[in-house]
Formats: C-alpha cells, sequence, structure tokens
C-alpha cells in the first residue's frame, strides 16, 4: 500500500488501526486505501454498537459530519453546468434570507463565497450567544469557517429546484450518488441508513444519547449540507476517485472546484488554501493534497486525496 512517505503492508496497517483503536479508545471504524485510483485496501473494525456488541461491517453506516461540503459542493456545480445557478450572482437575487435582512451586507454574499467560507457568517448560530445570526465582516473580504452559509445555499438550490427538502434530496441522488454509484450515501436518512447506523460516543468510549439530541430532533427531515451527510468508506472512495479523475463533471467545472484561491491560517504544517468547500493543503516535499475533516456528536471522519498520484484515504468512526 502507497503512502505520502513510502509503502507498508496490509498487515502493518491493520496493526497500527488495531493499537489505535485501543490507544485512543475508538468503539468502531471503517478506512479505505487508494492506490492509483483503484481501493487497494479496506478495514473494518470494532463495534458499531457496544451494547449490543455488533461488530462494524461493510453495511455500517456513519455520520459523515463536515466532509459533507466538498461533497455538496460537487452537487453544486451540478446546477452551474446546466444553468441553473451562478456562481457569482448574489443569492439574494434567488432568495431572500428574512433570518439576516437586518444586514444589508449579506445582499453582496454568492455561491462562491459561501463555498469558500468567506460569507461573513458564523460557523452556527446557536454558537452565538444570543442565538442570532450575524455577519462579521462585509462578505468575500475573509475568511470564516461557516455551516450557516453553506446551509443558505442548500435553501437556495431547493428555491431554484421548486421543491422541498426531500426533493433536493432526490436530486442530489440523480445528480451525484447514482451516476458515482454511491448506493448507500445521503443527507436525509432513509430506512436502510437508520437501520445500519452505528452507534455515537464521546471521547471516553461513552454511548450518547444522539436521539434526544437537538441537532438531530431539528434537523431529522432536514438536508443539512454542511453536516447531514451519511456514507460508509467504500461508499466514500467512489466519490473520492471521481475527483482524482474529473468524472462526473465538465473540465470547466473541476478547474472551478479545484483551484485553490485563498489562504487559510491553521496551525498545521505546510499551507493550506481554500478551494470550493475542499480545503488544499501543500507540504514541502510531500506535495499536495486535498483534505477535509469532519466531527460530529459522536462521529469523526476525515479524508485526504493526492490528484497527482491519485492517492488518498478516508476512515469514519463512531467516536469524538
Amino acid at each position: 500500500i502507497e503512502g505520502i512517505i513510502g509503502s507498508t503492508t496490509s498487515t502493518e496497517l491493520e496493526e497500527f488501526i488495531d493499537n489505535k483503536i485501543n490507544e485512543l479508545n475508538i468503539p468502531g471504524i471503517t478506512l479505505a486505501v487508494i492506490n492509483n485510483g483503484e481501493v487497494v485496501f479496506h478495514r473494518t473494525a470494532g463495534l458499531a454498537n457496544k451494547e449490543k456488541q455488533l461488530p462494524v461491517t461493510n453495511t455500517t453506516i456513519f455520520e459523515a459530519a463536515s466532509i459533507s461540503k466538498p461533497v455538496f459542493a460537487y452537487f453544486v456545480l451540478t446546477l452551474v453546468e446546466d444553468g441553473t445557478l451562478d456562481l457569482d450572482r448574489p443569492l439574494h437575487q434567488y432568495l431572500p434570507y428574512p433570518d439576516i435582512a437586518h444586514d444589508d451586507r449579506y445582499k453582496k454574499i454568492t455561491a462562491r463565497m459561501v463555498l469558500n467560507h468567506r460569507s461573513g457568517f458564523p460557523n452556527w448560530r446557536e454558537g452565538e450567544e444570543d442565538k442570532q445570526l450575524k455577519i462579521y465582516f462585509d462578505p468575500g473580504s475573509d475568511y470564516r469557517y461557516s455551516g450557516e452559509g453553506y446551509q443558505y445555499l442548500a435553501m437556495v438550490l431547493r428555491e431554484l429546484l421548486k421543491t422541498d427538502w426531500d426533493g433536493l434530496e432526490h436530486a442530489f441522488q440523480e445528480r451525484v450518488a447514482m451516476p458515482l454509484n454511491m448506493r448507500n450515501t445521503v443527507f436525509i436518512q432513509n430506512d436502510y441508513t437508520r437501520a445500519n447506523k452505528a452507534e455515537p460516543y464521546d471521547g471516553n468510549g461513552n454511548g450518547i444519547d444522539w436521539r434526544n439530541d437537538y441537532w438531530n430532533q431539528k434537523n431529522a427531515s432536514v438536508f443539512v449540507a454542511p453536516a447531514s451527510m451519511h456514507t460508509g468508506a467504500l461508499d466514500f472512495t467512489k466519490w473520492m476517485i471521481a475527483m482524482m479523475n474529473e468524472e462526473g463533471l465538465q473540465p470547466a467545472s473541476f478547474d472551478q472546484l479545484l483551484a485553490a484561491r485563498n489562504e487559510v491560517p491553521h496551525g498545521g504544517p505546510g499551507d493550506l488554501y481554500n478551494a470550493l468547500g475542499l480545503p488544499k493543503l501543500n507540504i514541502p516535499i510531500l506535495g499536495s493534497y486535498y483534505v477535509h475533516d469532519g466531527d460530529n456528536v459522536g462521529f469523526t471522519s476525515a479524508f485526504f486525496i493526492n490528484k497527482d498520484d491519485k492517492w488518498g484515504f478516508v476512515y469514519f468512526t463512531n467516536s469524538e
């Protein structure tokens, strides 16, 4: 199995995963590695449900959390291609937003700004002291990671397609999931994903009663663009390979999607830039990678994609 700085055997990687599961007290994980545009390693380990001693299997579904965002961006580009949406047209011209109408600056916000996290919105208004949506700077002038912006864009897509949240899910299936053969990837859960979903656990391995969680109650039937995708490692690699091979969208769309324009401050190695929903990390000697991680209540995930070498990996856990 090829990697960033060399190669390893499947046995070595399995031992590493087992050690980390024990060290970090992770109940369950699914992980896949791609070499030369093909899945060469897939591992499920641990438990999807500790109380019932149910193992993680190929059918186990995880919350993707924030790695929903780049897949949503891919979906958005399908509407740009057919002329339904203009990336640089102010979103209020498609759909006014009463929640932020008190601040005229919101009328500058475009889909491109949203996907680049330059709308000026906070991540979530629930994190604000007054629980109100606000704008922190002139849209387009700075960077601030924001789920609120993505959700406003989802509302715009729903309006443009003249549908409801279920209809937007249907459009995602038609435009992205089915063409890429992502059979069990959804933004709004269905009977299959509910029946096969892993139970969530905190960082100490304690169960979380997510059914009483405010977020889940509020958004159970909502297409939450930045955070509600449910999937598994094998399904998600199909999108990763499509990104590597530039499949499913026109070349001009991939030019838009992958162009890293704005530097993002971060505490890790290398330089981080934001493409449309897809951060690009440039590490000296090691190369360039499109990356994203995700963190929902009881779930953690991440992926790396090296387009030049068609290499990457993705994992999902039911742990914080």
